[in-house]
């Protein structure tokens, strides 16, 4: 059982959730598994959904869910080497679809010859 408190200006939320799992019985590696789950739904998954709206996406057939899902992730990675538009990904993505110059800025940094952003255009 975790219960989470959350404090948001004038209000507080507390929230009972219970997990069904085959690890031993030990706290702490229970907790860093379910932060581990969470920062990932909250970092990438959010992200995908709030850019590109992808879990109304009703794309079900074939391999097309899973190459659109590989190009969105494409996308998102390529958004975020972007700097120098200091804007949430969506604005980014929308600027790029009606500013050509703005998308080369964004494919650009993908060629950058850091190794940290080669890989995450690769």
């Amino acid at each position: 059982m975790v219960v989470r408190v959350r404090h948001l200006w004038n209000k507080t939320t507390r929230e009972v959730q219970f997990y069904l799992t085959s690890l031993d019985c030990d706290a702490n590696k229970l907790g860093q598994a379910i932060r581990l789950h969470w920062g990932i739904e909250n970092s990438l998954h959010w992200s995908l959904d709030v850019t590109f709206n992808e879990d109304a996406c009703r794309v079900r057939t074939g391999h097309a869910p899973q190459n659109l899902s590989l190009l969105r992730r494409l996308a998102i990675n390529a958004l975020n080497l972007e700097q120098s538009f200091k804007r949430s990904n969506r604005q980014k993505s929308k600027r790029a679809a009606m500013d050509n110059n703005y998308m080369l800025t964004i494919l650009a940094a993908c060629l950058s010859d850091d190794d940290t952003s080669k890989s995450a255009c690769q």
